[in-house]
């Protein structure tokens, strides 16, 4: 599996309903609410064949209240062990 986050910029107002619908629509791993240039930031995995960019334009971006997306592709995790 591939991880990678995407921050999600939500219209006036939406930011707990894009959070529900991404909850319910089961395709998220972790949703956070967070401060800044974006209301949401949240983590997925894919399989590795499954293109990301489809995956994000098909199942994140058709949520109703979403204004914006930026998507963080990671490399490695570290750990401090």
């Amino acid at each position: 599996m591939v991880p990678f986050f995407v921050q999600i910029k939500c219209k006036l107002g939406q930011s707990y309903v894009v959070a529900n619908a991404l909850a319910e629509a089961e395709i998220a791993s972790e949703i956070y609410s967070t401060a800044g240039n974006f209301d949401l930031l949240v983590k997925f995995y894919v399989d590795k064949d499954t293109d990301i960019g489809h995956f994000v334009n098909e199942k994140v971006q058709v949520l109703p209240g979403i204004q914006d997306t930026h998507t963080i592709i990671t490399f490695k995790a570290f750990s401090a062990s």
